[in-house]
């Protein structure tokens, strides 16, 4: 992987937006671009586009430890979500879920289960959650909750490959996940099922992925896929994302002793290693994007934008804290070619716009 631009260039700082495309991943994608045949044809060509696709199953089972033929390759979690809610309702979950999984939750009209002030779901003990995330994509907050109790659908997508997942012991019934947030190509994603779960039948199509996706397979996503699973793994083991959470401390550190007034979001709990999102409470998030925009670094807001409207973060409203806070609120992550002085950098070039709007609005 490469990202961060050397010397005085842009540093990327956004990884839980995106990932870069790994080497791997690129490498394998090319090669499956010379494979003629479709996945489904029985002649020599089609066997080989399989073949691509069987092996990026054992490729992506190996990080998430599940069986290679419980996965269904999807275009991405969101469509993931979409496949497994299809023909559920009612279902529980708490605010702080992507809007892919809370969209679904919030149409079933099940209650919202409620979250400390550290963004931890408390659910009583015989509460199934119709999902629950392994860790939040904008606080980075890793759910203590998970794999102990049962939920519906997992969403490990912003943790896998950072954070180890172990579907076998997770109790989901099923699992989702994205190829670009651990190198992998956009448009690429997969929901795993758990052995005897089943899903709604699927609108007609060819059958395709044992009857449970129709559509011809994405074959040079799904290669993209598995090699970028395999690299990740590789690093996961390795101990390398220990790394990334000691630059985190760095970057923390470095802004706390700039800056004063700033809020921490779930800085008292366990969180993924690379992502921090603190509050500059009256600063808005947009326009600290946009200042560190120009200034060379690429982060995001906590707070989203629709069509120009200005919404404040649902995850941080759900935690607790106000509007002035959630619509203020920036996120910083990291990714295994992030370096100290990238961190280090960008703490002084906020800390110094920070100053300034004090100074404006005092």
């Amino acid at each position: 992987m490469a990202t961060a631009a050397a010397g005085r260039g842009r540093v990327y700082l956004d990884y839980n937006a995106t990932t870069p495309l790994r080497l791997e991943a690129r490498e394998a994608m090319i090669a499956a671009m010379d494979v003629l045949g479709n996945p489904s044809s029985v002649h020599t060509e089609g066997r080989a586009a399989k073949a691509i696709i069987e092996r990026s199953r054992v490729q992506l089972a190996a990080l998430v430890g599940c069986d290679p033929q419980d996965i269904v390759w999807t275009s991405g979690a969101t469509e993931a979500a979409n496949v497994w809610f299809r023909g559920k309702s009612s279902e529980t979950g708490a605010e702080i879920e992507h809007d892919a999984v809370w969209s679904h939750i919030e149409a079933g009209d099940a209650s919202a289960v409620p979250v400390d002030g550290q963004g931890q779901v408390q659910r009583d003990g015989g509460v199934r959650m119709g999902a629950l995330q392994l860790a939040n994509s904008e606080t980075g907050v890793l759910q203590s909750d998970f794999g102990k109790r049962p939920v519906g659908l997992g969403d490990v997508t912003q943790a896998l490959g950072k954070q180890p997942v172990n579907f076998a012991t997770s109790w989901c019934d099923a699992v989702m996940c994205s190829a670009h947030k651990l190198g992998g190509p956009k448009g690429s994603g997969a929901l795993i099922l758990n052995k005897g779960i089943e899903l709604t039948p699927a609108p007609s199509g060819g059958g395709q992925e044992m009857g449970r996706r129709a559509g011809t397979e994405n074959v040079i996503g799904i290669a993209g896929f598995g090699a970028a699973a395999e690299a990740a793994k590789r690093d996961l083991d390795a101990g390398l994302w220990d790394g990334v959470k000691k630059l985190r401390k760095i970057l923390e550190n470095a802004i706390e002793q700039m800056a004063d007034g700033i809020i921490w979001v779930g800085k008292e709990t366990e969180r993924l290693p690379n992502t921090t999102c603190f509050a500059a409470p009256g600063w808005k998030g947009e326009t600290q994007v946009m200042a560190m925009d120009l200034a060379g670094f690429a982060v995001s807001a906590g707070s989203a934008c629709s069509s120009g409207k200005v919404r404040e973060s649902r995850v941080l409203r759900a935690i607790g804290y106000d509007a002035s806070v959630a619509q203020s609120a920036i996120r910083v992550s990291l990714g295994l070619d992030t370096t100290e002085e990238d961190v280090l950098r960008f703490a002084e070039a906020w800390a110094a716009k920070w100053k300034k709007h004090q100074a404006r609005a005092a």
